[in-house]
């Protein structure tokens, strides 16, 4: 645990996660591209343990190809790296697993985890790009002669709607995989856009439903720990 100022913090890098099962898995990751940047570049798949980012498996990107290949001691969401920058999640389990990074698209598929993993994604990426589409919606609107005021009253309406609408789908998500890796992994998603670890209302009634698998997951027990605390802080202020 680390504290900055007043509050604490967790040191974890997002879309990075590991849980544990019961017997290993073998894995097979292939790997294309058309990026030009990306040639030559080293990747390196990675995994939260013990509160940081620890390399599990590395390889080189050859004429728009590459490969990971080994032995996990468990099913886990690890987080693809193009040197230091952190690129898209991947979850680890037995079969084959193709991944695509394109200039406008990056999917896995595979094996069940990823594909349920890439439908939220793509869900949420629909989200996103609608809300972030609204400062642009707002100047059509005003050149198509709106006042200017009720254009915004409409478009915060619809970024709380579309907020919302987030919000929901990733807790809901979360709910619904809360016994499997993707339940911690994409709440370290959720989390991590966040300053330091504080309780919502959202967040809380997930911790509230929480399993134990879900629960004593070491990012999942850590937050915890430090938003409760820090929580606490607030309301001594």
């Amino acid at each position: 645990m680390k504290k900055h100022s007043q509050y604490i913090y967790i040191g974890v890098a997002a879309l990075a996660g590991l849980l544990l099962t019961a017997c290993a898995e073998t894995y097979k990751v292939l790997g294309a591209t058309n990026v030009h940047e990306m040639e030559g570049k080293m990747l390196y798949l990675k995994v939260y343990d013990n509160d940081e980012l620890r390399n599990m498996d590395s390889c080189r990107v050859t004429h728009g190809k590459f490969e990971f290949r080994g032995v996990a001691d468990s099913v886990v969401m690890a987080n693809l790296f193009v040197g230091e920058q952190s690129v898209l999640p991947v979850v680890l389990e037995g079969s084959n697993i193709s991944l695509t990074i394109e200039e406008q698209v990056q999917s896995v598929s595979g094996s069940p985890l990823n594909d349920t993993l890439y439908s939220f994604i793509r869900h949420k990426l629909r989200l996103d790009e609608q809300l972030a589409a609204l400062p642009s919606k707002e100047g059509r609107m005003v050149m198509d002669g709106m006042d200017h005021f009720e254009v915004v009253r409409i478009l915060n309406r619809e970024a709380d709607s579309l907020a919302v609408e987030s919000d929901r789908l990733t807790t809901s998500f979360i709910k619904r995989n809360i016994n499997n890796v993707l339940g911690p992994g994409v709440f370290m998603i959720m989390t991590s856009t966040y300053p330091y670890p504080v309780l919502t209302p959202l967040i809380e009634e997930l911790f509230t439903i929480g399993t134990p698998y879900f629960l004593n997951h070491p990012y999942v027990k850590a937050y915890r720990e430090a938003a409760t605390e820090n929580m606490e802080k607030m309301h001594e202020q």
